[in-house]
C-alpha cells in the first residue's frame, strides 16, 4: 500500500499521542501484519499465541486512566 495518508481517515492519534491506523486503512491494506493493531478487522489471524487470544480477550489495547 504506497499512499499518502489522511488524518482520521487511515490514522489518529491518541490520548497518549500513539499513531494508531483505522479498520479503513487495514481493509485497504488487505491482510493481517501480525503486528496486533488495535482495529485489525481481520481477527489477529497471523499474530502468534499467546498474545492474539490476549487481543481478542481486550486484555491488551484498553486504555486505562493514569494514576
Amino acid at each position: 500500500m504506497n499512499k499518502n495518508l489522511i488524518k482520521d481517515v487511515d490514522y489518529y492519534t491518541d490520548e497518549a499521542g500513539n499513531f494508531v491506523f483505522t479498520e479503513a486503512y487495514h481493509l485497504a491494506k488487505g491482510y493481517c501484519c501480525g503486528h496486533g493493531c488495535r482495529h485489525c478487522p481481520y481477527a489477529y489471524e497471523a499474530v502468534p499465541e499467546p498474545r492474539k487470544q490476549m487481543l481478542l480477550n481486550k486484555e491488551i489495547h484498553e486504555y486505562r486512566e493514569p494514576q
